[in-house]
């Protein structure tokens, strides 16, 4: 994460007094968005490679760049002249949840309607964890295993569940609107009675397992399980 210490987004230097002023006048503010957007990329592939963070976090990091926000936006600014740092919980923790839960052995433990937005449990053993309830929008699982968890009726959106174990887990009536499933995410047995996964990426296979299994209408957004999976 040195990288992100070290990065400076700085405009370019005023002209020196005399100079010829560039011919396209929006010239320089295009050199300038197009090296913030550059540098944005250089940040979200560190991240990437460092420690697989949630990709709408790196998404939005690319998308403020480009706009003109600048990774500021996500990125805490720090020390007296502004150099960005990363806003991250690197223990495992969050916004809401400050305890450490990345990594870690939580097997049965309670997070019932909890507020746990962003919260990183990547890698964790959640084994018949309670999440009951909770909000967990935008939380990381990240190849964690989440055998028989009870996540029922929990915000899921856009939660990452790349590689994780979700064998015999309760998703019933849980909202998984926008959440990442990429890689070899198992849903094995997993109860999805009433669960949204609108704007869930999913492969063809566990598409046409989810769908055999499908049945319900989420109670909160209304939408028929099986509908949201696009089941033909």
């Amino acid at each position: 994460m040195a990288i992100l210490g070290a990065l400076r987004l700085t405009q370019s230097p005023p002209a020196l007094a005399g100079a010829t002023p560039p011919a396209t006048p929006g010239r320089s503010s295009l050199h300038f968005h197009l090296a913030n957007a550059g540098a944005a990329a250089l940040v979200a592939a560190s991240l990437l490679v460092a420690d697989p963070a949630p990709a709408f976090i790196v998404r939005r990091l690319l998308s403020l760049s480009l706009s003109g926000s600048y990774s500021r936006k996500i990125l805490g600014m720090g020390g007296a002249d502004g150099v960005a740092c990363a806003r991250v919980w690197p223990q495992g923790g969050g916004p809401y949840g400050k305890q450490v839960t990345r990594g870690q052995d939580l097997t049965g433990k309670d997070f019932s309607g909890q507020t746990l937005i962003k919260q990183d449990f990547k890698t964790s053993i959640l084994r018949q964890v309670n999440f009951k309830g909770a909000n967990l929008l935008g939380a990381s699982f990240f190849d964690a295993d989440l055998t028989s968890a009870d996540l029922s009726d929990a915000d899921l959106r856009a939660a990452d569940f790349s590689l994780a174990n979700l064998s015999k887990a309760n998703l019933t009536n849980a909202n998984l609107e926008g959440a990442l499933v990429t890689g070899n995410t198992s849903f094995k047995g997993t109860n999805i009675n009433g669960a949204d996964f609108t704007d869930v990426p999913l492969r063809d296979d566990q598409r046409e397992y989810l769908c055999k299994i499908a049945d319900g209408v989420n109670s909160t957004t209304g939408n028929p399980t099986k509908e949201t999976l696009l089941c033909s």
